[in-house]
Order: structure tokens, then C-alpha cells, then sequence
């Protein structure tokens, strides 16, 4: 099904070679923990952009999956929701988050509403940032290149994504980021180019697409479109925003950071989309859809060119496992496992990304889907999260330390409960259509404003 030649494996290769050797060389001065967490707080505009854009991108085979079966519906659910949140976020939120100066997300709720809530939301964290689908997306890259099990797969995921971010912290995510970037552009640009010579203009997407796939609504339900873009909120409570929000050099480059890689998320999304309806366009039988770029690929382009556009595939999944690797670490070690003594914090982060790629490779294993990893985890760990974020950084909408620990669990158990059922089949038709995390959202907001009223109300 994939056939590459020695060219596109060499080109492969040094990719690989070239992105451990900055990880080591630029990750081999983080001797202080502010540098080995956050990058000495010095990050700049420049690498700010670079490193929040590539980071954006790691699911990048379930948005081929995705613009294939659905069509430009893809970018109303996968980007435009996540331009206005980041917008909001950057507004909003990011002065806040740099001021506070904070590591992570439960340092944040275990300053603000207390130890058990920070404890509990680090767990929350933890599954939320693991890398486990991005490992799994690796190693389907992996399988399909080299004709190997899904194990070792998983095992060359971690080989060239952990050693060197155990090694060198956020400036080996950092710089790393940096060539990755460069790489997942120039790929795409790339295959749409070939794609636009080989094949034809808009006329022959027009010509060969199912109608659906050229509209807005893609032909689903108002609720489906509702489902999405509350996912979208996650942006709000996302760890890498956070992460890179207090690394940022000023409030000011923070803020403008995210609002000015808007642009540039847009630019990357017409070109993944693009490439997935000219894959649908030309390739509209396809067995395995998540592999829809791939087999374009095989399709238009040559080699040499073949090798370089399945490196920018690993470049933009690699920059996303990488800094996953690093916040799972960073919430497992300094949240869940943390000390008084903040002198630990480099050593417990490592051990905590050694843990987390054990985990994740479980995960990756024995729950084979992107999809059903990221539903799952999604609509169970985020509705009893997100309204706290809210409340940590504005007082107004903070609760009280217990009603915060049941807001944590009961918003997420209604999710895991609904999801049972619906994957047991014990929902009438109404009910298998509400989203589990619709549901959970629901439950944590009638506990949030229960508790907002309380506290507003004066006392006798």
C-alpha cells in the first residue's frame, strides 16, 4: 500500500537525527528549574508564535479523517471555534496566567480553592495532556512505512519523542519546535501544490466531491456542530496555553503571541483541508480514512518529495507529543507527587515523563483509536475542570473549596456515567444523541452557579 524509496528514507531519517540533535544540544543548558519548566520566562514574540502554532496541529491524521468523511465542515469544527477561544483566551486570560507565574493548571486550583482540589485536578490533567494518541499516530505512521507491529511502533514513538525532553525540559520542546515547524509547512505547501498541478483547480473539487462536503454545515445536526464547539472551550483550560502563557518573555508578547498565530493557524488549516478534499476527490473509496493523506501522497508525489511531506506528518505530530510528553510529566511529578521543597521540581518532572510515556504506551496499546482515546478521555476529564479555570483567574466566578471537590467529581462521573450507557446501549434514541460531556457540563454548571449565588448572598 506505501512504497518508498531510499531517497524518502533517508530524508526520513535525517529528520529524525536532526530534531534528537537539537532536542540534546539546546535542552543541555536547563540546569536551573526555571529553565528546565518554563524556559527562563525569556521566550520571545517570535518563538512564542512558532511554538503555539506547531503545537496546535498534533492530531493531524484525524483532521485528514476527518476533512474525508465531512469535508470543509472540518475547519467550522476543528478551527474557527479554536480562532475565537484563542482570541478570548489572549484577551482575557493571558496577562492573568503570566502575572501568576505558576508552573500549571492545578497549581493554579490548589492556590486558589486547596490541596485535595489541586490533587484531584492534577489527575484530571494528567490524562487530559497524554500523549498516548500521539504515540498511537506515530506509530501508524511507523506501521504503514516499515510493515511493523503497533508495539514497536509505540516503542520508536517514544524513542525519538521522551529521551531528549527528559533531558532538556521546555527549551528542548522549544527549539525543536522550531524545526518542526519549518518542516510541517514546507510539507503541505508542498502536497497541495502537486495535488493543484496533478489534479486540477476548485472546478475538479466541485466536480468530484459529495455536495456536503463544500458547505459550512457539512449536511450534520445543529447539535453536532454545538458538540464541537463546546470542545472548543477546552482552549481555556488547555496546559500547553498556560505553559506557554507564564514561559513568555511579557504578558504583552503572551497576549499577542496567541492573537498574531491566529493567522497563521488559518493559513495551515487551508492547506490541510484542501489536501483532505483533494484526497476525497480523487481516492473516494477509501477503506481506512484515517489515511487518506497518506495514500495521496502515494498518489502525486515523487520521491524525494514523498519523504519530505511524510516528515512533516511526524513534524506535526511530534510537536505536539513532545510537549505533551512534558506537561503529562510536569503535572504527574510536580502536581500529583509534588514536595514543599521546589528544588525537586526538575528531578520529579523527569521521573513524572518516564511514568507518563509508560502509561501512554498502555494506553496507545490497548485502546488502538485516536478518536476513542481522545473522546473518551475529553468527554470524561474536561466538564469538571473548565468552570474552575474560569473561577481560579476571576474571583467573581470562584466557589468554595468544597463545593469545588464536587464540582470536580460529580461534573465528570455524570460524563463517565452517560458514556456507559450509551456505549451499553441503555439510552432511548434522544439520549444517545446528547454528548456525554454536554451532559457532564450541565451538572458542573448547576454546581458553579449554585455556588457563585452562595457566596454572593449576604449573611444574617
Amino acid at each position: 500500500m506505501i512504497t518508498l524509496s531510499r531517497i524518502d528514507y533517508s530524508i526520513i531519517l535525517i529528520f529524525f537525527l536532526i530534531v534528537i540533535f537539537i532536542g540534546f544540544y539546546f535542552g543541555r543548558k536547563s540546569n536551573k528549574t526555571d529553565d528546565f519548566q518554563l524556559g527562563g520566562r525569556k521566550v520571545g514574540l517570535l518563538l512564542f508564535i512558532i511554538t503555539n502554532v506547531s503545537t496546535w496541529y498534533g492530531g493531524i491524521l484525524g483532521v485528514g479523517e476527518f476533512t474525508y468523511s465531512y469535508g470543509i465542515i472540518s475547519w467550522v469544527t476543528q478551527g474557527l471555534p479554536y480562532y475565537i477561544f484563542a482570541f478570548l483566551f489572549a484577551i482575557f486570560f493571558a496577562e492573568k496566567i503570566h502575572l501568576a507565574g505558576l508552573f500549571t493548571i492545578p497549581e493554579k486550583l490548589k492556590l486558589e480553592y486547596g490541596e485535595l482540589t489541586g490533587k484531584i485536578a492534577s489527575v484530571f490533567v494528567f490524562f487530559l495532556v497524554s500523549p498516548a494518541p500521539y504515540f498511537l499516530m506515530l506509530s501508524v505512521i511507523f506501521q504503514a512505512i516499515f510493515g511493523i507491529t503497533n508495539f514497536w511502533g509505540l516503542i520508536l514513538a517514544i524513542i525519538i519523542s521522551v529521551p531528549y525532553m527528559i533531558s532538556g525540559g521546555y527549551k528542548s520542546d522549544l527549539y525543536t519546535d522550531v524545526f518542526e515547524f519549518v518542516i510541517m509547512f514546507l510539507g503541505f505547501i508542498l502536497i497541495f501544490l502537486f495535488s493543484y498541478n496533478a489534479l486540477g483547480d476548485f472546478t475538479f473539487l466541485a466536480e468530484n466531491l459529495p455536495n456536503d462536503h463544500l458547505t459550512l454545515t457539512g449536511g450534520v445536526s445543529p447539535l453536532f456542530l454545538i458538540v464541537w464547539f463546546t470542545i472548543a472551550l477546552w482552549t481555556f483550560a488547555d496546559p500547553g496555553f498556560h505553559q506557554r502563557t507564564t514561559a513568555a518573555k511579557s504578558a504583552k508578547v503572551a497576549k499577542w503571541g496567541i492573537i498574531l498565530s491566529i493567522p497563521l493557524w488559518a493559513l495551515f488549516d487551508f492547506l490541510t483541508t484542501s489536501t483532505g478534499l483533494y484526497a476525497r476527490a480523487s481516492l473516494p473509496n477509501l477503506q481506512q480514512t484515517s489515511f487518506s493523506y497518506l495514500l495521496l501522497a502515494e498518489q502525486i508525489l515523487s520521491p524525494g518529495f514523498k519523504g519530505l511531506f511524510y516528515s512533516a506528518l511526524f513534524a506535526t505530530i511530534l510537536s505536539t507529543t513532545n510537549s505533551f510528553v512534558f506537561l503529562s510529566g510536569t503535572t504527574l511529578g510536580n502536581d500529583l507527587f509534588n514536595s514543599s521543597d521546589k528544588t525537586n521540581y526538575k528531578s520529579l518532572s523527569r521521573i513524572g515523563m518516564i511514568l507518563t510515556s509508560f502509561f501512554s504506551f498502555l494506553i496507545a496499546y490497548f485502546i488502538p483509536s485516536v478518536i476513542e482515546i481522545w473522546y473518551t478521555i475529553g468527554s470524561i476529564f474536561i466538564p469538571g475542570l473548565i468552570l474552575l479555570v474560569f473561577g481560579a483567574y476571576f474571583q467573581k466566578l470562584k466557589i468554595s473549596y468544597k463545593l469545588s471537590i464536587i464540582e470536580l467529581i460529580v461534573g465528570s462521573l455524570t460524563s463517565l456515567i452517560w458514556f456507559i450507557l450509551q456505549k451499553n446501549q441503555l439510552l432511548d434514541e434522544w439520549g444517545n444523541e446528547i454528548e456525554p460531556m454536554l451532559i457532564g457540563l450541565f451538572a458542573a454548571a448547576i454546581i458553579h452557579v449554585y455556588g457563585i449565588i452562595r457566596k454572593q448572598k449576604p449573611i444574617k
